[in-house]
C-alpha cells in the first residue's frame, strides 16, 4: 500500500461534523480526501449505520478518527472493519468487550463538563451553556465555544448503557490523542485506554476539543497515523 488513506472523521456527543473544519481545511491541503459526516447520536446502532454508510462511499483504504463518543462508534465496528486501515482516538472512548461508557463515568465524580446535563423529553442530553462554555471547550475562544454550544447534536442517554461488543481497536493499528486537561472525559481513563490498545500515543496539554483547540497537533497525529498504514 503507496497511496494516502481516505480519512472520515467521527465527531463526538454535543459536536457535531463542523467541529473539524480547522482539521479538515490542513488535511484537504496536504492532499487527503476527507469526510465529516454528521451522526444522528439517537442511538449505538444507528451511528454505526452511519459510519459504515460514509465508509461504503470510499474505494480504497480509509483512517477514521474519533472524537469523545465519536471513539465508540468507531470501536463498535467490531471485527467487521472492511476497509478501514487504522483508528486514531483524539481524547475518545476506547472501550473493551463487555464495558459501557455509563458504567464508566459512574466509577467516579461526574467531570466538570458532565455535571448538570439536561435530559430532554425524549431522553436526549444536552449540555447547559455555562458547562459547555466554561469546561466543555473551555480552552476556545468563548465567542466560538458559544457558536459550538448553539449547534450542538444532543446524545440519547441510551447510548450510555450500550455494551461494547468485540473492540475494532483489537485488530487495527491505533493512534491516541490523550487531552491532558481535558474536562469531559478524565485524562487517566484516555491514558488507560490507549495503554491499552497499545496505541502509538501523543499527549498534549489540552481540555476536551482538541480538534479545535489545537488543530495542528490533531492534524501531525492523523498525518503520521495516514503515513504509517500507507506505507505498511
Amino acid at each position: 500500500m503507496n497511496a494516502q488513506p481516505n480519512i472520515v472523521l467521527v465527531h463526538g456527543a454535543w459536536a457535531d461534523g463542523s467541529c473539524w473544519s480547522d482539521v479538515i481545511a490542513q488535511l484537504q491541503a496536504r492532499g487527503y480526501i476527507v469526510t465529516a459526516p454528521q451522526f444522528p447520536e439517537s442511538s449505538l446502532a444507528d451511528d454505526v449505520a452511519r459510519l459504515r454508510q460514509v465508509l461504503s462511499l470510499h474505494a480504497g483504504p480509509t483512517l477514521v478518527v474519533g472524537h469523545s463518543y465519536g471513539g465508540q462508534i468507531m470501536t463498535a465496528l467490531g471485527e467487521d472493519t472492511s476497509n478501514v486501515v487504522g483508528l486514531v482516538y483524539i481524547a475518545a472512548f476506547g472501550l473493551d468487550q463487555g464495558e459501557s461508557i455509563g458504567a464508566l463515568l459512574q466509577a467516579g465524580p461526574p467531570t466538570p463538563a458532565l455535571a448538570h446535563l439536561n435530559i430532554d423529553s425524549r431522553g436526549f442530553a444536552w449540555l447547559p451553556e455555562e458547562d459547555y462554555v466554561g469546561h466543555f471547550a473551555a480552552d476556545i475562544d468563548p465567542a466560538k465555544a458559544k457558536v459550538m454550544y448553539a449547534v450542538q447534536q444532543a446524545l440519547s442517554v441510551s447510548t450510555l448503557e450500550d455494551v461494547m461488543g468485540a473492540p475494532a481497536w483489537k485488530a487495527l493499528p491505533t493512534w491516541y490523542l490523550v487531552a491532558s486537561e481535558d474536562q469531559a472525559i478524565p485524562p487517566d481513563a484516555e491514558r488507560a485506554f490507549a495503554k491499552r490498545m497499545g496505541a502509538t500515543t501523543v499527549e498534549i496539554a489540552s481540555n476536551h476539543c482538541a480538534m479545535v483547540s489545537h488543530p495542528g497537533d490533531v492534524v501531525s497525529l492523523i498525518e503520521t497515523a495516514a503515513q504509517s498504514v500507507a506505507a505498511g
